[in-house]
């Protein structure tokens, strides 16, 4: 059994992960890596967190199935490609203090993205669907989602500039994610970010992952947006924070 201090804090990041992809698309749900990355080696909280965000791309399927803009999730798809090839590259170079300070880093550049983008001092215009910007952005998000799991933002901000309606949006993430993750599968796994301890943590977390994902679908309809990222930013601007200065020092 896992230390309790360690399944207590990754069970809160799961279902957090779980509530996100569930129901708030997946710009939020990478603050669970941050969060693990505290108790633990963040390539080894990577690995801890995939199985579970498979999991969760499946259980949150079958609510939005069919909902997507295709051609944006097909852009995106293709080009995560290149995206996660540059990912093994890194992760194949990098220490663990280098990944504490891209998480940290990419954490707080979140928040200092999404702030003054709810306040409505920055504006994602709205334009026609080019595929080659849905290239560009898939690449993107497959780099990041690779190194951090963070690959929400560069997809959020090309899905916003299509003016998608909210459900739609929801529906494009969760396929899209759902894509770039089994691509991620493989990779990993010959990189020794799965181990008997994340495989022993994972099987203690399915069923918070599930959960998380419930109440987030349901929670689409019903929970106000700004109270749900308003959490998030606070957790990722302390998760943050620690991990640079970790990362440093």
């Amino acid at each position: 059994m896992p230390e309790v201090n360690l399944l207590i804090i990754a069970a809160a990041a799961v279902f957090f992960a779980g509530v996100s992809k569930g129901g708030f698309g997946s710009a939020a749900s990478f603050a669970a890596a941050p969060i693990l990355s505290l108790v633990m080696d963040p390539r080894l909280a990577l690995g801890v967190m995939l199985p579970l965000l498979m999991l969760i791309d499946i259980a949150a399927l079958k609510s939005f199935w069919g909902k997507w803009h295709t051609p944006t999730a097909l852009a995106m798809c293709i080009g995560a490609l290149p995206g996660v090839a540059l990912g093994v590259w890194f992760f194949r170079t990098a220490d663990a203090d280098t990944f504490r300070l891209l998480i940290g880093a990419v954490a707080l550049g979140f928040v200092a993205y999404q702030i003054p983008r709810e306040m409505g001092w920055l504006r994602v215009p709205v334009m026609a669907f080019r595929s080659w910007l849905g290239f560009l952005a898939g690449m993107a998000a497959g780099f990041t989602s690779f190194v951090a799991h963070a690959g929400g933002p560069p997809a959020a901000i090309f899905m916003l500039s299509q003016g998608m309606r909210k459900t739609v949006y929801q529906a494009t993430s969760v396929v899209t994610f759902w894509v770039i993750n089994m691509l991620k599968l493989v990779p990993y796994a010959l990189l020794g970010a799965f181990t008997e301890e994340t495989l022993v943590l994972d099987l203690w977390l399915f069923p918070v992952a599930l959960i998380g994902t419930w109440v987030g679908v349901r929670a689409h309809y019903w929970v106000p947006e700004r109270a749900f990222f308003a959490l998030t930013y606070f957790l990722l601007v302390c998760t943050g924070c620690k991990l640079l200065w970790e990362g440093l020092t």
